[in-house]
């Protein structure tokens, strides 16, 4: 049976993008392999800035090519995602901007900062990285019975980035506001949140869209398309007046 959901792709699409390019591959092997569909559209951080941007989707997919050029509406589709049981999976600037949006809303740390748009800010909660990530590949280890591990299946794994920068290490208010840091490198810095007690809430500062050819897509990419078409399924049926015409 193949099943059917809508994914929202908050970015600003460019064929310059590795990941963004890489995307129709991976519809493509979901729908082939998983029988999973996914009918996405991307929206622009400018126009994510609307509260209904991404209201009404499946699932939303914040995806890299910071600096976007509008940090809010970013922030803005990662909220509506969070508050409203979307499934959510951030990568790269999605996983810098879903901790950045967590801190700000949720732990009332207004003055939260990324330091690629605000460099002169004192302590950044996103900073740049002592050694660049651009076009590495390295271990991350996984916590043992979070959803990262269930989703990957295991508790280490190698994974691609394509990052400058990444979480500072004073973290300690987001966890003590139920966010989870659940994948670590090999210097105990965070490269994996999550977010318990939400549908599906799963952010990398690694990209998991970059893994192989895109023939086979990562098992973050699948689950994300599994808990779209659980999302779908959920929703109320509708009803002959609410039919499109």
């Amino acid at each position: 049976m193949t099943h059917t959901a809508t994914l929202a792709l908050v970015g600003d699409h460019s064929p310059h993008v590795a990941s963004h390019t890489r995307v129709p591959l991976l519809l493509d092997a979901l729908a082939a392999r998983d029988r999973l569909v996914l009918d996405a559209y991307w929206i622009s951080s400018e126009d994510a800035g609307g509260g209904d941007a991404v209201r009404g989707f499946d699932a939303v997919w914040v995806l890299p090519g910071s600096p976007y050029r509008s940090e809010a509406g970013v922030l803005a589709a990662i909220r509506t995602a969070r508050e409203e049981g979307i499934p959510f999976l951030g990568t790269c600037g999605g996983f810098q901007h879903a901790l950045l949006e967590f801190a700000r809303n949720v732990c009332g740390l207004t003055g939260a900062a990324h330091a690629e748009t605000d460099p002169d800010a004192a302590e950044p909660l996103i900073e740049p990285l002592a050694c660049s990530l651009v076009g590495h590949s390295a271990a991350v280890t996984i916590a043992p019975g979070s959803l990262a591990a269930s989703v990957i299946g295991a508790t280490r794994t190698v994974e691609r980035y394509f990052c400058a920068y990444g979480p500072a290490r004073r973290l300690d208010p987001l966890g003590a506001h139920g966010l989870r840091f659940s994948g670590h490198d090999e210097e105990g810095r965070v490269r994996v949140a999550e977010l318990p007690g939400h549908p599906f809430f799963l952010a990398s500062l690694f990209q998991p869209e970059l893994a192989g050819d895109g023939s086979d897509p990562h098992p973050m990419v699948r689950a994300l398309a599994r808990a779209a078409v659980e999302h779908a399924a959920s929703r109320p049926a509708r009803t002959a007046s609410t039919q499109p015409v």
